[in-house]
């Protein structure tokens, strides 16, 4: 979403990498029925065409031409990189995967970059407008939010092209810092930057780090007033008194997420995800505690080791993991308002059969049907 960023990024690739491409669908015009594909070179434009939308979606018409127009280049035997610079809120994790998923053995994923400008890492992160206020929905039902979707933006890549803004301070670099602790950052016209780009990329890897059981969350940290709080016990929450304390607990923060457990529904485990005042709660499928011994060679070597890491005698990997981080973060309150949405002893001694006649405060969130 940080337009002038990308762009430099975009073109310090051109022009360093001799033979390179930029391949970018313009999906602001999806409105009028088509989506503008544009290639560019270090030299500037080279073509520009449209490309009709497929099911009333200007998302899925990038889905379905991508693909093909990077085969095409590929063909050609001139092109050593093509940058795919995505649209303000294509989310990379779609795009990396159709590009493997389908490009056989003509395309090689080489990197994903996401380009950022620290200054503006707060303001994107803590809006709460939908794409389609701020003119950025890729479809007609689009319900993403500007902060969740940049978000997943950031978080999914290993390398953060970061620009050269007057406006960053301390707070800023603190807030990235924090919010993505293991990607690397490099400057936006860095020679690293391009040796980078062609690094490689595990799509299935980075996937695995997504997901709400294994992903690497920041740990605790406090630097220029911006702080990270790792909040984690062994015990279930109360479904109503959480949800009661929905509000609250996602505007304590720029961001939060992670993974929970609750009372009435023991063997799942929900994700947690919360940007610019939105939450999103879903089932991650189960606990590992739950399967049957013969279950276990399905589940990925990833998340069994993850779980093996974090393994309770008591409730194997059944857990509260949640990790928020803000500037002015207010630690105790949101331990003290997590804490007392906890089981009371009375509570988690009656068992689990007395846990699951609890009432299903979260049932609107996570038995609707779409």
């Amino acid at each position: 979403m940080h337009t002038d960023a990308r762009k430099e990024t975009v073109e310090h690739l051109l022009r360093s990498v001799p033979g390179s491409i930029a391949l970018h669908h313009d999906l602001s015009s999806a409105s009028g029925g088509t989506v503008l594909r544009t290639l560019r070179d270090s030299g500037g434009a080279i073509s520009a065409d449209e490309t009709a939308l497929v099911n009333d979606c200007a998302c899925c018409a990038l889905r379905a031409d991508l693909v093909p127009e990077l085969k095409r280049l590929a063909a050609g035997g001139l092109t050593r990189l093509a940058v795919v610079e995505l649209w303000e809120s294509v989310e990379p994790r779609a795009m990396a995967e159709v590009i493997v998923a389908h490009g056989g053995d003509v395309l090689e994923l080489t990197n994903v970059i996401t380009a950022v400008d620290p200054a503006l890492v707060l303001p994107c992160l803590a809006n709460g407008d939908d794409l389609a206020e701020a003119g950025l929905a890729a479809a007609a039902g689009d319900q993403r939010t500007v902060g969740d979707t940049w978000a997943r933006q950031f978080e999914y890549s290993p390398v953060l092209a970061i620009a050269d803004s007057e406006e960053t301070d301390d707070e800023d670099r603190a807030l990235l810092t924090q919010l993505h602790p293991t990607a690397r950052q490099v400057p936006t016209g860095s020679s690293e930057l391009t040796r980078l780009a062609f690094a490689g990329f595990d799509v299935e890897s980075a996937a695995a780090a997504q997901h709400p059981a294994c992903a690497l969350l920041p740990q605790e940290a406090d630097e220029a007033g911006v702080a990270t709080f790792v909040w984690q016990r062994r015990r279930p929450f109360h479904p109503e008194r959480l949800y009661q304390a929905l509000e609250d607990l996602t505007c304590a923060a720029a961001r939060s997420r992670g993974r929970f457990w609750l009372a009435d529904r023991p063997d799942t485990l929900l994700a947690w995800d919360a940007a610019g005042g939105a939450l999103c709660v879903e089932n991650a499928g189960p606990w590992l505690a739950s399967l049957p011994d013969a279950a276990w060679d399905l589940v990925p070597a990833m998340r069994q080791a993850a779980a093996a890491l974090d393994w309770d005698p008591e409730h194997g990997d059944c857990c509260q993991h949640l990790v928020f981080t803000s500037p002015g973060l207010d630690r105790d309150g949101i331990e003290q308002l997590l804490d007392s949405c906890l089981l009371t002893e009375a509570e988690y001694t009656a068992g689990r059969e007395a846990w699951k006649q609890l009432p299903a405060a979260f049932g609107p969130l996570l038995d609707s049907v779409s």
